[in-house]
């Protein structure tokens, strides 16, 4: 096939047609959103039928969570966003600045929290916010800062293999703003009745 910017040189219909592209990229679509719903402990307030298993593997392929801490009505806080996370002991577990909206909703008694599950971009950008997330699989869960020095271990080797190229940049901060307290851990243990 011609390729128009390097006369001589093969595009990229040379190595895959436009019908099985189309086919390829709507199944790995489809495939996506698929294991994205699996995680699914609620959609618009249903409980999804996947099984335990199939929402854990969800949870442990997933890079971020977007949380969004539960005023002592039920209602969301203006605060939301987008963390890394690593599922441990059944929960969602955060390492967060202890200055942090997250930290500081804890230490006020708002223990609920709203976490959504996926990779929806930014929640905050130059330009207004993105809400793509709301449309994702969520679920209620309680928060509580836990001290575990082993847990941290846990969750700083477990986001060596999730965060690969930006660990390096991370994980001596995570580990002594643990130590010296201006770092704490979260959990945020599923409250929903079918997120366990």
């Amino acid at each position: 096939m011609w390729n128009s910017r390097h006369p001589g040189r093969k595009g990229i219909g040379d190595l895959i047609d436009r019908r099985t592209f189309v086919g390829r990229s709507t199944a790995a679509v489809l495939g996506a959103v698929g294991t994205v719903s699996l995680v699914g402990v609620a959609h618009a307030g249903e409980p999804r039928p996947e099984s335990k298993a199939a929402r854990i593997r969800a949870l442990q392929a997933s890079p971020f969570i977007y949380v969004s801490p539960l005023r002592s009505d039920g209602s969301e806080s203006r605060c939301h966003g987008e963390v890394w996370f690593g599922w441990l002991d059944s929960a969602a577990v955060i390492i967060t600045s202890s200055d942090s909206w997250k930290s500081r909703s804890v230490s006020r008694g708002l223990d609920h929290a709203r976490i959504w599950v996926g990779d929806y971009g930014r929640a905050r950008g130059l330009i207004g916010t993105n809400e793509r997330f709301r449309a994702g699989p969520h679920f209620e869960a309680r928060a509580s800062a836990v001290r575990d020095d082993e847990l941290l271990e846990r969750l700083l080797a477990l986001f060596e293999q999730k965060y690969p190229d930006e660990i390096d940049h991370w994980r001596d901060r995570m580990r002594d703003g643990y130590r010296d307290g201006t770092r704490q851990l979260v959990r945020y243990v599923p409250i929903s009745p079918s997120a366990g």
